[in-house]
């Protein structure tokens, strides 16, 4: 046997190793190649002659010859079931039934699995007409091998085609018996509706969808449905498409039985029952599970909705975004918010506030103010919706207190949440309540905003002694801010108590810190402005001198004094121009003193004589630009640079230089004149402030002859000098 086999096996020759791999010196073409297949055709030896029988001696020879060369093959390797399958189709060929029959037997005692061997030992038999024979096969060949649906197809499809339904239906049950896939349930149900059997076809497709769940599929279900709608029976199509819904649960829940299910309803024009399957669905299905199952509620709101249900679906389909995103990153209050504006554009009460109680839970992580900025303004929110949409004052105050609890006071506070509160409890006429609020809260956590909030408060209620009393608190707790000072002398202002209001004012100028001192002392002056008490305002300006030499207060002074009718306002206001230039001959601010000539300037432009004009001009500094030298921060030269400054006339200092800068444009002018000698008229003189900006040329003899002191100056000339 193990000879035969191996000779029955074909060899594979070695291929060969080429060692020389250069290529050869005559190259063959590919045209070459086939010439020489063409002319080797010649040598092929033609086929032997057919051979005619005659008789029947020679027909005998014949199939002992065949027979023999059949068994031969046969007899070489018995397991190669092609050559039973050539013997038995030749022996067929010659009618010789009862011969093919013996040598199928023989071929499946050798392998009974071989499927070919059943279907065409079978097929033989039926071409034979030979049908008890052929149903034998069958059963043997079920019965074998019962998982090979092909022997079941073949087997049902002869007995339907021979009109034996009953055993038709008897095979189809012996095969549901094995529990077979879907395409067989599917075989047996049309079977049954080809005979026009749909109580039978129901039942199998009960059997089908009562399946152990390996076998159960969705689509199974919705084929059911569609059957019994298809067949009429509306009732039996729902029922089915509810036990389904039942049946799945939530677990193993899918978009397109629900579709499935809104679609047959929406044929039975059943509206209102579509839009309850697709809302139902919606709230049980996550929303990447759920994107056919919002497109197709949008198509049929657009087909037999009104615009509400249409907006039904956008915001159903909204929500779901946000569910996602919240569940996704909790503390993300920014989704939180658009969640709650969408519900409470639309939904119940209930759902807002379950939304709003899920939304406060999250907690910031860390007591820090800035990450709780954004979260405490869930629970104004939710105050504010309590209030103003549900109407619930007692909810409302629940949610405040509850949130000033939450908030760690001895951290931080907000002092919106208070202010709220209390105005909260104002609108309920509960005034005592709204008092104890704000009094907590200062009493926990004084904060500007939260006095300030207190003292508006109590204004509005025209409680004048109580926001006295509340200043004062503020200004025992922050006695540098000069805002509370200014409000609290106002507000004794308009209660017309001067002197409180002065006395106030005093007291704010004494301390020893404040944090907008000129803000103070102007509402103060402006203050006994208004009262026309002139000498108090200018012993003020007098004592604010005192403490400052800024111009602006000069200025203010002086303008001051020129407001005031009187004989004497313009004698006044020039005296303090002048007191404020000498007092400010000694400040390093030259900008400044020059800003205080140029205003004092334009009052003696509009008020003063041509002589008092003359008098300030000559007051002003000359513009003169210098260069200064550079140092980098790590000490080394960085070059120079350029930078005007200002010369005054009164400083003892500078007259030297102001001498040097007459006689340099003394000399210009007599330049001038020596270049126009042919001309018989002189050149206009130009103005002093055009001189101011010019140039200083002369000769440089003389700039080299300069005071030593006058280096600075002496260069820049020099410079000058040698870029005309």
């Amino acid at each position: 046997k193990m000879a035969s086999t191996a000779a029955g096996k074909q060899r594979i020759p070695k291929v060969a190793k080429v060692k020389n791999k250069a290529p050869a010196e005559v190259q063959i073409t590919a045209e070459q190649l086939l010439r020489e297949a063409k002319e080797r055709e010649l040598e092929l030896l033609p086929p032997p002659p057919k051979q005619k029988i005659t008789d029947e001696e020679e027909l005998n020879d014949y199939k002992l010859k065949k027979r023999k060369g059949f068994e031969d093959n046969i007899r070489k390797n018995r397991t190669v079931i092609s050559n039973w399958i050539k013997y038995a189709q030749w022996e067929e060929s010659l009618k010789e039934i009862q011969r093919a029959r013996s040598i199928y037997e023989r071929a499946l005692d050798v392998d009974h699995r071989n499927i070919t061997l059943w279907l065409k030992y079978a097929e033989m038999e039926m071409k034979s007409r030979q049908v008890n024979h052929a149903r034998n096969i069958w059963d043997r060949a079920i019965t074998i091998l019962p998982r090979v649906n092909q022997f079941w197809y073949k087997y049902t499809y002869m007995e339907e085609m021979l009109g034996n339904v009953a055993g038709c239906r008897q095979v189809f049950e012996r095969w549901m018996e094995w529990e077979p896939d879907e395409q067989a349930w599917h075989s047996y149900i049309n079977f049954e509706l080809r005979y026009k059997e749909v109580d039978k076809a129901r039942t199998i497709y009960e059997k089908y969808i009562l399946l152990s769940l390996t076998f159960i599929n969705l689509k199974n279900w919705i084929k059911y449905a569609r059957f019994e709608e298809k067949h009429g029976y509306v009732a039996h199509s729902r029922k089915v498409y509810e036990r389904a819904v039942e049946f799945f649960g939530e677990e193993y829940v899918d978009e397109n039985l629900y579709v499935a299910f809104a679609r047959f309803e929406e044929t039975q024009k059943e509206f209102e029952r579509v839009r309850v399957i697709y809302k139902y669905a919606l709230d049980r299905i996550p929303k990447h599970q759920a994107q056919e199952l919002f497109k197709n509620y949008t198509v049929f709101e657009k087909k037999f909705g009104d615009r509400r249900g249409i907006e039904d679906v956008i915001v159903s389909k909204r929500r779901f975004q946000y569910e996602e995103e919240v569940k996704a990153n909790p503390h993300n209050y920014d989704a939180w918010f658009d969640y709650l504006r969408l519900l409470e554009s639309d939904a119940e009460p209930d759902t807002v506030r379950e939304v709003y109680e899920r939304a406060i839970a999250n907690i910031p992580p860390i007591q820090e103010k800035r990450h709780w900025r954004r979260y405490i303004y869930l629970w104004i929110n939710y105050a504010l919706y309590e209030e103003l949409e549900v109407k619930d004052p007692e909810r409302t105050r629940q949610v405040y207190q509850a949130c000033l609890e939450l908030i760690p006071h001895k951290k931080f506070t907000f002092a919106k949440i208070w202010l709220l509160f209390a105005q909260f409890e104002i609108r309920q006429k509960n005034l005592q309540a709204a008092r104890k609020i704000m009094g907590t809260g200062i009493g926990k956590c004084p904060k500007n905003k939260l006095l300030k909030g207190y003292i508006e408060l109590e204004l509005q209620l025209r409680e004048f002694d109580r926001c006295r009393k509340l200043y004062e608190k503020y200004l025992e707790f922050s006695p540098e801010n000069c805002t509370t000072w200014i409000k609290f002398a106002e507000l004794e202002t308009i209660l017309g108590d001067m002197d409180r209001a002065r006395a106030i004012f005093e007291l704010a100028i004494g301390q020893p810190r404040l944090d907008m001192p000129e803000v103070l002392w102007k509402s103060y002056i402006d203050f006994e402005i208004e009262q026309e008490e002139f000498e108090n305002t200018r012993n003020l300006y007098k004592r604010l001198l005192q403490r400052t030499q800024h111009v602006k207060v000069w200025i203010s002074y002086a303008k001051f004094e020129l407001s005031v009718d009187g004989p004497e306002r313009l004698q006044k206001c020039r005296q303090i121009f002048e007191e404020a230039n000498k007092g400010m001959r000694s400040c390093e601010e030259k900008e400044e003193r020059l800003m205080l000539l140029e205003s004092w300037r334009d009052f003696e432009r509009e008020f003063g004589s041509d002589a008092a004009r003359e008098r300030v001009r000559k007051l002003l500094p000359e513009k003169v630009k210098k260069r200064r030298k550079l140092t980098a921060e790590d000490g080394s030269d960085a070059g120079w640079e350029e930078y005007y400054d200002y010369i005054f006339p009164e400083d003892s200092a500078n007259q030297p230089n102001l001498k040097l800068l007459a006689m340099a444009k003394m000399w210009k002018r007599q330049q001038a004149e020596h270049d126009d000698d042919g001309s018989s008229d002189k050149a206009p003189e130009k103005s002093p402030e055009a001189e101011d900006c010019t140039c200083c040329s002369f000769s440089k003899e003389y700039v080299l002859f300069m005071q030593p002191e006058n280096d600075e100056l002496k260069s820049e000339i020099l410079r000058k000098f040698e870029m005309n």
